[in-house]
């Protein structure tokens, strides 16, 4: 379903972009986060996780940079992944007024669980698109993103 907004051709076919850019992310992200519920996790936790996991132990500041979170969402995200021993706060040796959230043992073991099932579902659902149209979407998304 397009806009029904009677604007310019250059307004209705960016409404119609935002509307169809938002409707097939929501329709991925639904599916992730039903997924993710099987191993009581939420999204946001997971995101964390998979942040810390490749990047190293991160700041709170730093990992709400990285995931586009709040800095009260990120902390009751990372609050949550504590109280589970999923993950810990430990003080920066180079500044001990910062704290670097590390993932603990318990944490890497549910991310390597959890991983695989959260790959093959991304690859189901974007296996209606050629390996060509993933890299020009891919292009076009990173374009959008690093727009100044």
């Amino acid at each position: 379903m397009g806009a029904k907004y009677k604007g310019s051709k250059k307004e209705v076919n960016s409404l119609n972009t935002y509307i169809k850019l938002i409707r097939a992310s929501e329709t991925i992200r639904s599916k992730v986060i039903k997924s993710l519920l099987v191993f009581q996790i939420t999204e946001n936790q997971f995101n964390c996780l998979d942040a810390i996991f490749h990047l190293g132990p991160l700041s709170q500041k730093e990992l709400g940079q990285k995931l586009f979170r709040s800095g009260g969402n990120i902390t009751l995200v990372v609050d949550n992944l504590e109280k589970n021993r999923l993950v810990k706060r430990l003080s920066d040796k180079n500044d001990r007024r910062k704290f670097l959230i590390h993932l603990t043992q318990r944490g890497e073991q549910l991310y390597k669980k959890v991983f695989p099932y959260h790959l093959k579902l991304l690859v189901e659902e974007l296996g209606y698109i050629t390996e060509k149209d993933k890299k020009e979407l891919q292009r076009i998304c990173k374009k959008i993103g690093f727009k100044k």
